[in-house]
């Protein structure tokens, strides 16, 4: 026989973690970790630092896109048996172009409980600090690799009307930043790096400046990438860049 308590404590808890910055986690979300029987992890390799850092020692397991077929029964099984069961990625927002959606689902289907923390966002970050229209605006997640298709994510993006955010990789900015000068040279465009990090940047400018740019500069880093209509009442006349530096624990 189950008891109350157990079935009260039976649940997932999807938790943010930081994107950057080590000490960008909630209290709340340091406290329901240290409560959790165990930790779903997308990397237990990642997240170990981090946990060992605010003094966490729990199990771990990997649950990450290769594996959550066969995982996410495993966990369930564990929450049905009255476990407490905390989930985080390697950064930010679990379910956001990572792992977490499966098992929402999956939770939703069989009437498991679920709570999802609030917490660091790499999307709502670039967003905000970008200067670009925030009223309205949509995320993309990342970019295809194939050119073709990641010309029609941009032109759709372009002809929404408002802010759209993608996550890009360096290896294939400057491409993408080609294709944007020639689908709409003028159009705005923001390159957000290293959020949170110690050399955090904004590099703003038009689609045709920001690849002459980067051409020359070869970018490094974890990217988002903002894209706007040329189309517009605001509008940053030049260049630009924010260059911040953060002290690191």
């Amino acid at each position: 026989m189950t008891s109350d308590s157990t079935t009260a404590r039976a649940r997932f808890s999807l938790i943010p973690t930081p994107i950057g910055h080590r000490d960008d986690i909630t209290l709340r979300a340091l406290q329901t970790l240290r409560d959790a029987d165990c930790i779903a992890c997308e990397d237990t390799r990642h997240s170990s630092p981090l946990l060992q850092h605010h003094g966490i020692q729990k199990p771990l397991i990997s649950l990450h896109e290769h594996n959550e077929v066969r995982r996410i029964p495993e966990l369930l099984d564990r929450a049905r048996n009255g476990e407490h069961i905390a989930v985080i990625t390697d950064a930010g927002m679990p379910g956001i172009s990572d792992p977490g959606y499966r098992l929402i689902q999956r939770c939703i289907e069989e009437s498991i409980p679920y709570e999802i923390l609030p917490g660091p966002s790499a999307v709502l970050n670039a967003l905000i600090g970008s200067g670009f229209p925030c009223h309205a605006f949509s995320f993309g997640g990342f970019l295809s690799v194939k050119k073709g298709k990641r010309g029609q994510s941009l032109q759709s993006a372009l002809d929404s009307g408002h802010t759209h955010l993608f996550f890009e990789s360096p290896h294939r900015l400057i491409s993408t930043l080609e294709i944007l000068s020639q689908l709409q040279p003028l159009a705005r465009v923001c390159v957000a790096r290293e959020l949170t990090k110690k050399f955090e940047t904004y590099h703003r400018g038009t689609a045709a400046e920001l690849f002459a740019h980067f051409s020359k500069h070869s970018p490094k880093g974890e990217i988002v990438l903002l894209v706007h209509s040329s189309d517009g009442s605001a509008y940053f006349s030049e260049n630009s860049t924010d260059s911040i530096e953060l002290d690191e624990p």
